[in-house]
């Protein structure tokens, strides 16, 4: 997919359907730590619900090996055993930011987890949601859309293409 207003943000679904690495070398983050209200149906959503959000990115970061909810179920377990989910939610940070090359900034994965888990979260799925995935799909959803989209071959004009016949 292409997005016209960013069109550096092609989506990373062919390229990873493939095993292949989305990249985009020394690239920053789409949006700030702080810019959750940008997307103000998952700020609400991670603020209330940081299982959900913290799943849907384990899922699409993992490639689907993982499921959301196993992702959000262990969070949610570590949350309530422990109290400290940075530790888990970091490594997923780490992962995503490998992939699609983005600076650790403003400091480490662990340190923005432990004093901004919420903002954190937000970042990062909004960070795949500009990189072309519709986060509710999950990684298996994402990639059936894409395959979808690629199969659906437009008929050719009347004439033929190019007005070329057989």
């Amino acid at each position: 997919m292409y997005d016209e207003k960013n069109p550096h943000l092609a989506s990373a679904i062919p390229a990873a359907a493939y095993g292949q690495q989305q990249q985009r070398s020394g690239s920053n983050w789409s949006t700030g730590l702080c810019d959750c209200f940008e997307d103000v149906p998952n700020c609400c959503l991670t603020f209330w619900c940081p299982c959900i959000t913290f799943g849907r990115i384990a899922e699409i970061v993992d490639r689907g090996s993982t499921s959301c909810c196993a992702s959000g179920a262990l969070y949610t377990l570590i949350l309530m055993l422990v109290g400290c989910t940075c530790c888990y939610s970091c490594c997923y940070r780490s992962k995503l930011r490998k992939q699609y090359s983005l600076p650790e900034t403003p400091c480490g994965d662990c340190l923005i987890h432990c004093f901004c888990e919420t903002c954190a979260l937000c970042q990062e799925h909004r960070e795949l949601k500009n990189q072309g995935f519709d986060m509710s799909l999950g990684w298996h959803g994402n990639v059936e859309r894409q395959n979808r989209d690629v199969a659906m071959v437009p008929p050719p004009p009347s004439g033929g293409y190019g007005g070329m016949t057989r």
